[in-house]
């Protein structure tokens, strides 16, 4: 019987998430970093890909340097990528790691801007925009669409941070 209920018993891990990215996002980002700490502490490195992949995206957000904040990036693209390909389908989280993929590749290629190596940007520029096809055409999808093409200009033509000449066409 204990069993039986733990299989029906709701995920509480992304209701965790929620809670401390409204406090991330109340303006205690120290607090919010402490608490996603001791969420990835008991999550571990081998816990749900899409729990790992959530939690150490938005943590991310929280770090102060920006090698720190690459460094949980690269550890939530790795999470999702433990996810893709023929596993994906299989996968009950897959949809939202397929919705989060996007905002992944925009935050890497965000971060690499930040740390001047523009060459890297734009390939994660690129999987951004590529993978945001998928999204639908709502709330989240436009903003990310929107934050790709902020990002474009702000890498400008000749791929530098801070570049004014127009976002580069695809082939």
């Amino acid at each position: 019987m204990a069993e039986r209920q733990e299989q029906t018993a709701p995920d509480a891990v992304p209701t965790r998430i929620g809670q401390v990215v409204m406090l991330h996002h109340a303006g205690d980002r120290e607090e919010a970093r402490q608490r996603f700490l001791g969420l990835w502490a008991e999550i571990g490195e081998s816990g749900d890909p899409l729990h790992r992949c959530t939690l150490a995206h938005y943590l991310a957000d929280t770090q102060d340097e920006p090698e720190d904040e690459l460094a949980w990036d690269l550890r939530a693209l790795a999470a999702a990528e433990e996810v893709a390909g023929d596993r994906l389908a299989e996968y009950e989280g897959s949809l939202a790691v397929r919705a989060l993929y996007p905002s992944l590749q925009l935050s890497l290629a965000a971060d690499y801007a930040r740390l001047d190596r523009p060459d890297a940007a734009r390939v994660h520029l690129r999987r951004a925009r590529d993978a945001a096809r998928t999204l639908a055409d709502d709330r989240y999808g436009e903003g990310v669409r929107a934050a790709i093409r902020r990002l474009e200009t702000r890498l400008g033509e000749d791929g530098t941070p801070g570049g004014c000449g127009p976002p580069r066409q695809r082939p």
